[in-house]
């Protein structure tokens, strides 16, 4: 399921696009937005991990497939440093999921515990296999601790990329540029749940879900953030920028706003694409 040692910027490519892929299967699994014959069956230990195929007979998951394809494209170039995974029931959102990636220039470390100055390969393997799974656990006990999804539910997805690196006419294979830059409203309280990270020599990874708080039965109190933004604007800033971002995210509790300007101004507006919205009124 992952590479057998994650030692090279290849390898870590992979394991970061197969958690994506991984991640936004058991999302719609376990919102059960596509029927069994759309997914096949894989094991993590003793983790029974559902992933999406193309499955000819659904045209969704074909379309969702797609998306991750395109997320792919962009996170091989490194110019995606955001993904919005939204399940909306119009005109409010009922859940959000973020994925936020960072790319590293891999340096010698240097072991501050021994007497002598040696350079040590970085990141271990194993612990990052480890971190792997307990993203991907964490993950599925979310799903289970959700409330039902109402029936009129849309999928939409958003991509915000690093400006100083993602040439203005790019757009991931199935995207387009993002043509409603409006606000994504929750009509309830919303809360932020920390799903987990992974961090390879050469990528960062974090998972986070937002939704409203009386969805959420029984979650991990160690899940929510509790000072942690509600509102998300597409500014994003730019790499140099990125560690600042999380510290400087306005809080609100009414929506997830994608409003750029009134932070940044027009000159810092993050590049957004989207594909077609996926409305799944017949889902299983």
């Amino acid at each position: 399921l992952f590479p057998e040692s994650i030692t090279t910027e290849q390898q870590s490519l992979v394991l970061v696009k197969r958690l994506l892929a991984i991640s936004m299967s058991c999302i719609t699994y376990m919102r059960g937005l596509f029927p069994e014959s759309s997914y096949g069956t894989r094991y993590l230990d003793d983790l029974c991990l559902k992933i999406l195929r193309e499955d000819k007979s659904c045209l969704g998951s074909l379309q969702i497939v797609k998306w991750i394809q395109g997320c792919f494209d962009a996170l091989e170039k490194q110019y995606v440093i955001l993904g919005f995974y939204a399940l909306s029931s119009n005109p409010t959102v009922t859940e959000m999921y973020q994925f936020k990636f960072k790319y590293k220039k891999k340096v010698p470390q240097m072991d501050i515990s021994s007497n002598h100055r040696e350079f040590v390969a970085g990141l271990c393997s194993k612990d990052v296999k480890q971190a792997s799974r307990l993203l991907l656990r964490t993950l599925y006990l979310l799903m289970q601790d959700l409330g039902p999804l109402p029936n009129d539910i849309t999928l939409s997805m958003k991509l915000l990329y690093y400006n100083d690196v993602t040439p203005k006419d790019y757009q991931p294979p199935g995207f387009k540029e993002d043509g409603s830059p409006g606000d994504l409203l929750f009509a309830g309280d919303p809360v932020n749940l920390r799903v987990g990270s992974v961090s390879t020599d050469f990528h960062l990874m974090k998972v986070r879900a937002t939704t409203e708080k009386k969805r959420v039965r029984k979650a991990d109190s160690n899940l929510i953030q509790k000072n942690g933004p509600t509102e998300i604007s597409h500014q994003g800033l730019d790499c140099e920028e990125e560690e600042e971002e999380e510290e400087s995210t306005k809080i609100n509790l009414l929506n997830l706003a994608f409003s750029q300007e009134e932070v940044v101004g027009p000159e810092k507006k993050r590049k957004v694409s989207e594909p077609e919205k996926l409305p799944l009124n017949g889902r299983k």
